[in-house]
């Protein structure tokens, strides 16, 4: 199956704590159907600290499943799905299925 949501997409989260946020995907990990959003599911973490990095309790971003996110639509930046569609020149391009806007342009 392909992608419906790559890295660089804007994306709305559906559930949980932070509901409603929007954020670019950073980071794709296909394998757990997960997906790392900035500045959505912060965590945080105590970091020893080593000679390039400093120590303390930093705050980082966590993997979030990819049903709790939707594509947000180019138009007006609400949850939406997406679809594929084909076409004449022969690529294969997402589209937004709420307002039918193309993604991949």
């Amino acid at each position: 199956m392909a992608a419906k949501i790559k890295k660089g997409d804007k994306v709305v989260v559906l559930t949980g704590r932070d509901k409603g946020k929007t954020g670019e995907v950073v980071q794709m990990l296909p394998k757990e159907e997960r997906a790392v959003v900035r500045g959505v599911n912060l965590v945080k973490r105590h970091q020893r600290q080593t000679a390039n990095a400093e120590g303390g309790i930093i705050s980082k971003e966590a993997s979030i499943h990819l049903s709790n996110l939707a594509y947000a639509d180019p138009k007006d930046g609400k949850p939406t799905r997406v679809g594929f569609k084909v076409l004449e020149d022969g690529r294969k391009v997402r589209f937004a299925k709420r307002s039918g806007d193309l993604i991949d342009g």
